[in-house]
């Protein structure tokens, strides 16, 4: 038998979390045909060795939903060996949308999700209208990688109730008119649904976003549609105090986990106390997310996207403005003692200004201070940190680039830990600031080889079957005869995320974005097919839109 494509001498590492073995795997059209010794010819022969062979890593959280448009490679994440990727995270998105609503969807995805707005008047095709014509514009439209769907309360809420859905609550009417929706994007193989409650979270003109304004009521319904269909999972984002769970909101899990008896998936867990507090919900099915990456922002005053509007919901005031409105705004006393108070209180504890720099400056008078931390520019002012902060920021005209890390090593307790799924990339997502789509070598390069706090295997699976398993995506994630040819194949001695992000011109209009380049991904194959060789995309497109229920 001739196969059309054979993988040989690798070693084995099939996601289920077994012990590695050596083997060969054929390929016959888009599927696994047999593992083992195989003597067989191929039209087609790859030699691993000394390489690993595993299933094509998923990324759960994902808002490529734009970026499916312009990009069908969907970088950086493709080039991490993701193979399949999950969109519409957090309840924002851009379907179903009709066409008077275009800018404020699109001033959602920039507000939540930090895509500037001129990039999305240029590089979203809109050729849809409702949930199930924007699946399947993709699948027309074809990619390197796979894509599934979570269907996004807030445009939803949008298309049914128009500007009053950034005001008020669904009346009935209303809620049957969005239940029916969000059953007919189920219907067509949306994996479940998003939502958020966080307060940061603002959208066309820096109004809530709408799903925020969702009732107990509303979520109630339309969780129910999961219960009546049998599938899908509920994504949503917490919490409105930075490594709390307030009673209300481990009420409204508790209620989406009865309501739908489906997975409810939440972000994010800060810290083992938090753990501990939710684990009856844990046990239950609501699998908390967290990231396995430093924290790293780059931003401007200009462009400040949710960084400090997660600790101070005041910072929502500058979205969308000018920069003589938005310096005004930074003068006020009232905002600044505002943003101090909360710095102080529990959601400012990640803020460190030690390890805050002013990274890039735009004025030839300030690039000596390129380099500096915040800390310590206010100690050669004689000012608070925040003040210097401000004050520079406004003295540079807004244009000044400003870093803030936060090691990842914080997050060791977690990274074995079954109780949390690994994920949070938000792939296509604050592109003017971060970018963490290389969270699957990062976690292979840095947790298990480097630091050994989890073993190859165990890696392996949490990028893998863990993230298929909870969605319902049956014939990935996993190697073995039959399911599909989704592999990614790395030399273990070398895969990592780059150690640092860089800044590219690439988006439609010449937009900038941060990337993330990897290392040691020697092959990635979709649906049979090489995608990439050595890092270099091979030209292909055999990625699908996935259904729920179908994959």
């Amino acid at each position: 038998m001739t196969y059309d494509l054979l993988i040989r001498n690798g070693v084995v590492v099939d996601g289920s979390g077994r012990p590695s073995y050596a083997a060969d795997i054929a390929v016959a059209g888009d599927r696994i045909a047999k593992i083992g010794k195989i003597k067989d010819s191929a039209k087609r022969t790859i030699d691993a060795s000394d390489l690993i062979v595993a299933p094509g890593f998923i990324d759960p959280h994902t808002h490529y939903d734009a970026q499916i448009c312009w990009d069908p490679q969907l970088s950086c994440s493709s080039w991490h060996g993701v193979t399949t990727v999950i969109t519409g995270n957090c309840g924002v998105g851009i379907a179903p949308c009709r066409p008077e609503n275009h800018e404020v969807v699109a001033w959602d995805l920039v507000n939540v999700e930090g895509i500037p707005f001129e990039v999305l008047q240029q590089g979203v095709s809109w050729d849809w209208v409702s949930f199930p014509d924007f699946m399947d514009a993709h699948a027309r439209r074809g990619g390197a990688i796979n894509v599934g769907c979570f269907a996004p309360l807030t445009p939803f809420r949008h298309f049914v109730m128009g500007e009053e859905s950034m005001e008020r609550a669904a009346r009935a009417p209303e809620i049957a008119q969005i239940r029916a929706l969000l059953r007919q994007a189920l219907a067509a193989g949306a994996y479940g649904i998003s939502t958020t409650n966080t307060l940061q979270h603002a959208g066309y003109k820096g109004r809530p976003l709408a799903c925020r304004l969702a009732s107990n009521d509303e979520l109630r319904a339309y969780a129910g549609v999961l219960k009546e269909l049998g599938r899908g999972v509920i994504e949503v984002a917490l919490t409105r105090t930075r490594g709390q769970i307030s009673p209300e909101e481990w009420a409204l899990l508790e209620m989406l986990l009865s309501e739908s008896s489906r997975p409810v998936t939440w972000l994010a867990v800060d810290g083992e106390e938090m753990l501990r507090k939710v684990e009856p919900l844990v046990a239950r099915g609501a699998i908390p997310q967290i990231r396995c990456t430093p924290t790293l922002f780059e931003f401007t005053l200009r462009s400040p996207g949710l960084v400090f509007a997660s600790i101070a919901p005041s910072w929502t005031k500058v979205f969308n403005q000018t920069p003589e409105v938005q310096k005004q705004i930074y003068q006020d006393p009232a905002f600044r003692n505002e943003f101090r108070e909360k710095l102080a209180g529990p959601r400012g504890s990640f803020i460190n200004w030690e390890r805050f720099e002013f990274a890039r400056a735009k004025k030839p008078e300030f690039k000596p201070l390129e380099g500096t931390t915040i800390a310590q520019i206010a100690a050669q002012r004689g000012t608070g940190c925040v003040d210097a902060f401000l004050d520079l920021g406004i003295e540079d005209d807004l244009e000044s680039w400003f870093t803030m890390i936060q090691d990842s090593q914080r997050m060791a307790p977690f990274i074995a830990d079954p109780r949390v799924m690994i994920a949070l990339s938000d792939g296509g997502a604050h592109v003017d600031s971060h970018c963490d789509a290389g969270y699957p070598t990062y976690l292979l390069g840095t947790w298990s080889r480097q630091r050994q706090v989890i073993g190859l295997e165990a890696a392996v699976k949490r990028l893998t079957s863990e993230p298929a398993d909870f969605l319902g995506i049956k014939d990935r994630g996993r190697l073995a005869p039959g399911l599909a040819a989704d592999i990614t194949i790395f030399d273990y001695d070398t895969i990592d995320s780059a150690q640092r992000q860089e800044l590219r011109r690439d988006l439609p209009g010449g937009g900038i974005r941060f990337v993330m380049a990897a290392r040691g991904v020697e092959y990635a194959l979709v649906n049979g097919e090489v995608v990439y060789e050595h890092g270099r995309h091979s030209g292909k497109l055999p990625g699908r839109l996935l259904r729920s229920g179908l994959n």
